[in-house]
This record gives structure tokens, C-alpha cells and sequence, in this order.
């Protein structure tokens, strides 16, 4: 089974969707191909071009800086609740293209998983602020990328540009507008971080509608089995 996942590295609902989200694959105990795609929520904005996440949202939300720093904290206890850390304070927010050129990249090279993660990790649970290309390259060779190959794409504003453009314009055509995004097995959209329970569930929907069960026709006859053939 596959499954297409939009999400944004400055998204701190796909982070906690993640972690969910892998909860219910492991619980539906199957293969699951999982194919990380490519959303950005600020995409006018310039990798360096940061600001504090507490100012962005009382800007973006019109909601005051006390309300913003109440969101952050709820957040902080939810993704404790799935065992991951979160800064709820003195993150920065700054443009995600250059990092999702990156994750194609790790997608070709078989570290896509791992190098979400990684940046995951970077912008939600640890103190240096991941918005700036030598920090970006740091995180993305400490997921197994090579240096060499890390440094060339950031130095070619166009590499893998077309490949996130794509992604987005997919989402696009499916109604998406926000993420995590996720599409199970090319018949169900599900969006927003979903409890486990609910995940666990549609997949579970999915795979016994594309594995129907057989209806035996004609009952008992002639036929021949382990112990012989009946005469």
C-alpha cells in the first residue's frame, strides 16, 4: 500500500502527524510504502528571511503574542504526548524551499524518511535555528547525505525546484490547502494530524477494500484436496 504525505518542515502539526501517523503503521503491521511530498505554507519567504514563530503568528492570526505563546505551549504538550520534544519558545520561522529541494534530494538516495525527520528535529526540538544554508547543510549530512552533493544543490537555486513546484501543483489539483496532507492508497484524503486510532483505521479501511474477500459459488462438489479425491 502507499501513501502520499504533503507536509512543510515549519509545520509543527505534520511533525506531531508523523509521529502518528508511524504509530498506526506499525499497529497495522503491513507494508506501507510512505512518499514524503513537498508543501510549503510561506513560500514567498526566503530561507534566511526569518522571524520569531510567536511574532509570525500574532501577525498572520491577528491574535496577541500571549495567545500565540498559549498555542505553542499547547503544541509543546502534545508532541510530548508522542514522545517528541518541542521548543515552544524563541523559535524562528523562515522560508522551507531550499529545504525541500534537500529532501528530494534524500528521496533519490533513499533517506527521505531520515532526512524529514532530521529537520523535523532541527526546527522543533533543538536551540539553533535551522534557517540558514550552513545550518541546513549540517543537518542534511548528519541524515547520510553527501556533503558535496548537499552544498552543490544549495548552490543551484534550480536543483529539484521543479520537483517541489510539482508536488505543490499536485496537492493543488486535490484540494489541499494546508497540511499534513495525506492520500492512502490513491482513494482516501485525510487531512490534519489525526489520532493514531483514526489513521490505524482508514488504512485498515483502504486494504480490505483493494484485498476483496472471495464468495465461494456452488457449494460442495466434486473436488480434490489434501486427504484425496472424493469418488
Amino acid at each position: 500500500m502507499r501513501v502520499d504525505v504533503w507536509s512543510d518542515i515549519s509545520c509543527p502539526w505534520c511533525y506531531v502527524g508523523k509521529s502518528r501517523f508511524g504509530k498506526a503503521v506499525e499497529r497495522f503491521g503491513r507494508e506501507v510504502e510512505v512518499r514524503h511530498r513537498s508543501f510549503e505554507l510561506d513560500p514567498s519567504r526566503g530561507t534566511e528571511e526569518t522571524e520569531q514563530v510567536v511574532a509570525m503568528l500574532s501577525r498572520k492570526y491577528g491574535m496577541s503574542a500571549e495567545q500565540a505563546q498559549a498555542g505553542e505551549h499547547r503544541l509543546q504538550g502534545l508532541a510530548a504526548a508522542e514522545g517528541l520534544e518541542y521548543r515552544a519558545e524563541g523559535r524562528d520561522h523562515g522560508g522551507s524551499f531550499d529545504i525541500h529541494r534537500l529532501l528530494h534530494l534524500a528521496a533519490e538516495r533513499g533517506l527521505a524518511d531520515r532526512a524529514w525527520q532530521a529537520f523535523y528535529t532541527a526546527n522543533f526540538a533543538e536551540e539553533a535555528s535551522l534557517f540558514s544554508r550552513d545550518r541546513i547543510a549540517e543537518v542534511a549530512v548528519g541524515a547520510g547525505l553527501d556533503r558535496d552533493e548537499v552544498l552543490a544543490v544549495l548552490d543551484d537555486p534550480a536543483a529539484y525546484g521543479d520537483a517541489v513546484r510539482a508536488d505543490e501543483a499536485e496537492a493543488a489539483s486535490l484540494g489541499a490547502n494546508g497540511v499534513p496532507f495525506f492520500v492512502i492508497d490513491g482513494k482516501y484524503g485525510v487531512s490534519g494530524a489525526q489520532p493514531t486510532e483514526v489513521f490505524a483505521e482508514i488504512l485498515e479501511k483502504a486494504w480490505s477494500e483493494r484485498e476483496p474477500k472471495l464468495t465461494t459459488l456452488g457449494g460442495d462438489s466434486e473436488a480434490c484436496g489434501p486427504d484425496g479425491c472424493a469418488l
